[in-house]
């Protein structure tokens, strides 16, 4: 009956290793290398030239068997700071056999990533309204150990919307009714 059990929890075992696979999960991959890119993540616009710095803002993969169909993978990461903004450390992300498709042996994944004051994860800063922003859909086939995890090929910039919350402006009937007390005051010293 031991010998049974240690069996069959060793064939479960190696189903699930070969129902799933590993991603590099990178900003950039070296150039000459296969699918090489260089994908920093933005704050505001791509364009801006600003990149999220720092740990007031996190990066997570998300993955899926259809492009509709996406959830996240792993735990969010938070950026690097100063010259290395725009990125996160790289890691090796496991894309769990669901996410897989079954006949592609292919997974769609996506990078999603937000500001925390905007809310603690992307579908909380995306219910906010503000401060979060999502790379385009690729497809990977993920490999299988002792193989490198593969790499995101086709990963491009993006940026995230507004960065943070942005704190409410002052209507300007309360900075009227302000200047006019600021004036009723000067007129009052005068006399």
């Amino acid at each position: 009956m031991k010998k049974a059990l240690i069996i069959l929890s060793s064939v479960l075992v190696a189903v699930g290793a070969f129902a799933q696979g590993q991603v590099n999960f990178a900003t950039k991959i070296a150039a000459g290398t296969a699918g090489d890119y260089n994908a920093p993540v933005f704050v505001g616009t791509v364009a801006g030239g600003v990149k999220a710095d720092g740990p007031a803002y996190m990066v997570q993969l998300y993955a899926g068997a259809t492009s509709s169909a996406l959830t996240p993978v792993g735990a969010p990461l938070p950026f690097r700071s100063g010259i290395a903004a725009g990125n996160w450390f790289a890691t090796a992300e496991t894309i769990a056999a669901g996410q897989v498709d079954a006949t592609s042996k292919s997974a769609f994944v996506q990078v999603r990533a937000w500001a925390v004051a905007s809310g603690a994860t992307y579908e909380a800063a995306l219910a906010s309204g503000s401060g979060f922003g999502a790379g385009n859909i690729t497809s990977v086939v993920p490999t299988t150990a002792p193989a490198v995890p593969a790499n995101l090929a086709g990963l491009t910039s993006f940026a995230i919307s507004g960065g943070v919350v942005v704190p409410p402006v002052p209507e300007p009937s309360i900075m009227a009714l302000g200047a006019l007390g600021g004036l009723a005051l000067l007129l009052r010293r005068r006399k």
